[in-house]
């Protein structure tokens, strides 16, 4: 399926109050979905063969959401609360190689702001601020591996 007609379906899915769209070409299928089956809130997703950040949803299998938490504190983290990774990818604090950084430590962020993105199987997930407030730490490093449910900002 062309990559235009794909972003027509995702502009489609964020205009219309639907939560799910899928559609069949022949033997392509594309299917969008605002939420993922297990009923969290999906991360913004990007696709492109360049690393730029244009929201979409997830085509394949649903992803949990970073969602904060306010667990007991971990080690070696301010109070505060942490923002985790809602899958297995590769961490970028930046839109694009040489771009200034989403965020950095005691910027004010709102509920919404973009804070970073990960890269898994191509895609990009744009990870958002679930909490008002102040960036205290950013956990993970530019490039870097995280792990689902591994701890990348905390805010205050």
């Amino acid at each position: 399926m062309d990559l235009r007609k794909v972003r027509k379906l995702i502009e489609l899915l964020e205009e219309s109050n639907l939560s799910e769209l899928e559609i069949r070409e022949g033997e392509e299928t594309v299917r969008l979905s605002r939420f993922p089956a297990a009923g969290f809130a999906a991360p913004q997703v990007v696709a492109a063969p360049q690393p730029t950040v244009a929201p979409i949803a997830p085509a394949a299998g649903p992803a949990p959401s970073a969602a904060p938490s306010a667990s007991p504190q971990e080690s070696g983290l301010p109070a505060g609360t942490v923002v985790r990774s809602p899958i297995v990818g590769t961490f970028y604090a930046a839109a694009s190689p040489g771009a200034e950084p989403f965020v950095r430590v005691g910027q004010q962020v709102k509920v919404g702001d973009p804070l970073a993105v990960i890269e898994a199987m191509k895609m990009f997930n744009q990870i958002e601020a679930e909490v008002a407030g102040t960036v205290l730490a950013i956990v993970a490093e530019n490039g870097e591996a995280v792990e689902f449910d591994q701890p990348l900002f905390v805010i205050g």
